[in-house]
Order: C-alpha cells, then structure tokens, then sequence
C-alpha cells in the first residue's frame, strides 16, 4: 500500500468515532434488517472505523462471485464489489475511493466456516452466495436478497442421463454445510420422483467438478449461477426445466448489531440504483 493510502487509512480511523453518530442504527433498509446496538460500547461499526478496514468473507472458488485470481493476487467478482460498496457506506467515502484505499480485508469462506467466523469475530460481514433460511436468521442478522438463484444438477453429457429418475442410486455430489441435499430430496419428494440417489459433501467446488469428471460421483450439485463457472462442452445441466430450491443471496452480519442496517441499506440502494443488475451484466451471470 502506498504511503498517501496509508494517511488515508489513518484518516478514516482518527473520524471513526466522529461519523458513527451520522451512520449506523439511524439507516433503515427495505428489508427486516435488525437495527443493533445504539452506542459506541460494543458497536461493530466504531470497531470497524478504528481498525481502519472492513473484514468480509467471500469465496475463492466461484467464478463471478467471488473468485481467487492467482495470476493477479487478488479476489475478484460481484460479491467482492459488493463488500467494497459495504466499506464505502461505512467509512463515508465513495466506492472507487474504498478500493483505492483498499479498506476491505477478505478471507475466502466455505460453507462450513462462514457462520463461525462471524461470531468470533473475524469477520465483520460475508457475502458468499449464502442463502438465507429461517433457521439461519436465528443466529445471523441478513440483508435484504441480492441475487436470487436456483439449485442445479450438473452431470457428464456422456452419462446418457435424461431425466431425474436415472438419478437412482446414484452419487450427487454436494458441499459441506450446504442446503443443497435437502432441497434435492424435497424436490424429488414434491415432484413424485421415485429415484433414491445418494449425497457425498465436500469440502469445495473445484474437488467436487474433479470428482464429476473423474467418475468418482455421478452428479455435481449447486446454485445454477456457481455451476455456470465450471460449465464446458462434457457436461450439461439434468432436466433444467425443472426449477427448484429457489434461494436468495443476502450478506450475513453478527445478530443485533448496528452494521446490519447499514448493510442493507447498501443493498436497497444497488438494487434501486440499478448497480447490481449491472454487476450480473459485468460477471456473467445467469
């Protein structure tokens, strides 16, 4: 970083306490965001403003959302904008400004780390295509949705697959932590598919594709939009007509904190403005 963007920085930490009485739990969302504490003591967002950046969690496997780009040293993708549109909120600077100064700090994130790394502490919010489900509003506050998806079944064109009901005994593969099996069960129960596959969790996309190709498992299963960054000409989507486990995105922060409105706020107005429907258009999303 260089030595102006580290005044910068020094800057933003020094006004933290200044601006939090003009941020935070004063912001209303379109969502049911939860407003969160009213006073610097236990405040996410003046620890925030003191640290100087905003730590976020994003994935590092999904082309287009977030996605660690080894040759440029970076992670890349809507959710990545999307968290430094977060810190510009936070900090009151503009958006081109937050990635200047680089005032986000990412951690890549799996399913099974998420939740724990917010309430730990690590990580101030995450934004990894996580789906927001009753139960998980028991322990996470969420943004209103930003993307809303539906789960897919990725199989090899050569399996001669045509329909769900080959997928008997066979192996679908799904991620650790994931709400992706028990979608698949509900929709071969609504639909009165008689096949019984059977589900093997991993720990991320790329060794499940690996897995898909290898023949070790018959089926790689996911959100359609994290599929179509490991999409090419040997596999295709099973029976894509049939849509089902439609999930909406939301960014996921500590329950009852004062960063929670100020998140959805951010995402009330990237939808209303437009900006996230851009950002589809920008990474290629379906």
């Amino acid at each position: 970083m260089t030595r102006a963007a580290v005044s910068r920085r020094r800057f933003l930490q020094l006004a933290g306490a200044g601006m939090l009485a003009l941020t935070g739990t004063a912001l209303t969302g379109c969502g049911n965001s939860t407003s969160g504490e009213g006073s610097d003591k236990g405040s996410k967002l003046a620890a925030i403003k003191s640290r100087g950046h905003l730590n976020a969690g994003v994935k590092k496997d999904v082309p287009g959302y977030g996605y660690y780009d080894t040759a440029k040293g970076r992670f890349e993708g809507m959710e990545v904008d999307l968290c430094y549109q977060i810190a510009a909120a936070v900090f009151g600077v503009s958006y081109k400004e937050a990635r200047a100064q680089e005032l986000v700090e990412f951690t890549d994130v799996t399913p099974k780390t998420r939740g724990p790394l917010i309430d730990n502490g690590q990580l101030d919010v995450v934004a990894a295509t996580y789906t927001i489900t009753d139960e998980r509003k028991k322990s996470w506050d969420f943004s209103t949705p930003y993307r809303t998806d539906y789960v897919g079944l990725m199989v090899k064109k050569r399996s001669g697959f045509t329909s769900i009901e080959d997928l008997d005994g066979k192996v679908i593969g799904v991620s650790q932590g994931a709400t992706t099996q028990s979608l698949i069960e509900q929709m071969i129960k609504d639909n009165g598919f008689s096949c019984k596959p059977e589900f093997r969790a991993f720990s991320g996309y790329p060794i499940i594709k690996s897995s898909l190709d290898a023949g070790n498992i018959d089926v790689f299963a996911m959100d359609r939009s994290t599929l179509a960054g490991y999409m090419n000409e040997t596999v295709e989507l099973l029976q894509p007509e049939v849509k089902f486990g439609e999930q909406g995105y939301g960014v996921a922060t500590k329950k009852g904190c004062d960063l929670s409105a100020v998140v959805d706020q951010v995402i009330c107005d990237r939808l209303a403005d437009g900006w996230l429907d851009q950002e589809v258009k920008t990474w290629g999303l379906v």
